[in-house]
């Protein structure tokens, strides 16, 4: 069960992050308004990279055309500043009215009491059922449906096929056969698999699917945990897979893949791009499984703050931003998949088999809904995969260790 909320606990980490980004730096241009008729809407997001710019313009552009009255105030902060600042809202009381936040962010802010109850609003809307489960999974929260979702990715396998092809195996479908493959592609500085098992939350949502195809879960750790943390051990032992995926990003992964030193490779949708610009043959399957199939959901949901005095106006802006005419062109200006089955056959990602593979593997992909501490429970894994990796301790020792930092994350003591 998620760990249950802590008014102390939520404040102290907001007085943290007051102290760690300013709090005047989180309250500038905040406070929408109502002046002559006109609503502004405050809305903040992470995209603040260059190639998100025009689909974003474009949606906002979008909204104010086909909603008279209505004006975004748009504010687009770093990633990492993003939860910050609306922790530090919780006390200075400066908020958006609607925000863009990653799906694990539900964790952090899901009981918090900042995030607006949509759960009356959604069951008049009657579309629930419209999102494959595990992106719709990740805005439930407490029994509430605290936000909706944005878009939707997962991992999954690439393969080299030239490679696959001169060594005479088949894409692995188990771990056992993931185990073999990769051995078998494992030659001079080429690496059979590499993955991301760096100290931070990416390497988590890459190590996650492990625990789960095990057959276990965080509240199983101890046992599961060192079935996962075991496999992925052995393959550094046996040489498939580079000890330096400690320190490495999925970018790095993805770098590595492309110019030949991995033969295989788990990773995101966003990377399609950049590997189509590439000189290679490839091509991607859903990951491996050994007692059952799993995937990690990543993506984003989009949350109303429950101290907007526009909660009607911003609803409404969610449900135009879920109209196919709308949806699909921002998704695909994005790169980004939709979290929404009725749209399998509507994008680019219809006639893409890549994507098409993405897209089905949505429906078994897992949120990371653990509760308000599960920042806790996930350094606790990263560093258990850290020191099993690098080899300073024993898969069943770390899992051990690391089993009692997430059940008292967890509230499981």
């Amino acid at each position: 069960m998620p760990h249950s909320y802590n008014r102390r606990d939520f404040l102290r980490a907001a007085g943290v992050a007051a102290s760690a980004i300013g709090l005047g730096s989180a309250a500038a241009s905040c406070g929408s308004g109502q002046q002559g008729g006109t609503v502004t809407l405050d809305w903040w997001d992470y995209f603040t990279a260059q190639n998100f710019q025009s689909g974003m313009t474009t949606l906002i552009a979008e909204i104010e055309a086909s909603m008279p009255g209505v004006k975004i105030q748009r504010r687009a902060l770093p990633f990492a500043d993003l939860t910050n600042a609306l922790t530090v809202g919780a006390i200075s009381g400066d908020l958006p009215d609607i925000a863009i936040i990653d799906n694990v962010s539900m964790n952090t802010l899901g009981g918090s009491g900042l995030l607006a109850d949509l759960t009356d609003r959604v069951e008049a809307w009657g579309q629930a059922s419209k999102y494959a489960h595990g992106p719709w999974a990740s805005c439930q929260v407490g029994g509430k449906t605290l936000g909706i979702p944005n878009n939707s990715n997962c991992l999954a396998l690439y393969y080299n096929t030239g490679m696959l092809r001169d060594a005479r195996v088949k894409p692995p479908t188990t771990w056992d056969e993931l185990a073999a493959t990769a051995q078998q592609l494992t030659s001079g500085d080429r690496f059979g698999l590499a993955l991301s098992a760096i100290k931070t939350e990416e390497g988590v949502f890459q190590f996650l699917p492990f625990l789960w195809q095990s057959g276990g879960d965080l509240n199983t750790f101890s046992t599961y945990g060192a079935t996962a943390l075991g496999f992925l051990d052995d393959l550094v032992t046996k040489g498939s897979l580079s000890p330096s995926c400690v320190g490495w990003t999925q970018q790095d992964v993805n770098s590595r893949f492309i110019d030949g030193r991995a033969a295989m490779q788990i990773n995101g949708p966003w990377q399609i791009p950049s590997l189509k610009a590439a000189n290679l043959e490839w091509n991607v399957v859903a990951l491996p499984s050994d007692k059952t199939s799993a995937t990690c959901l990543g993506g984003e949901n989009w949350v109303l703050m429950a101290n907007s005095k526009h909660l009607d106006t911003a609803w409404e802006v969610l449900e135009f931003t879920q109209k196919q005419s709308v949806l699909v062109p921002y998704l695909e200006s994005f790169g980004d998949l939709p979290a929404r089955t009725d749209l399998a056959n509507a994008g680019t990602w219809a006639s893409d088999p890549a994507l098409e593979l993405f897209i089905s593997q949505l429906a078994l992909a897992r949120p990371r809904l653990y509760g308000q501490h599960y920042d806790q429970a996930s350094q606790a894994i990263a560093l258990a995969e850290q020191a099993v990796l690098t080899g300073s301790a024993a898969p069943g020792s770390a899992a051990a260790t690391a089993a009692v930092k997430i059940n008292t994350a967890l509230g499981r003591q």
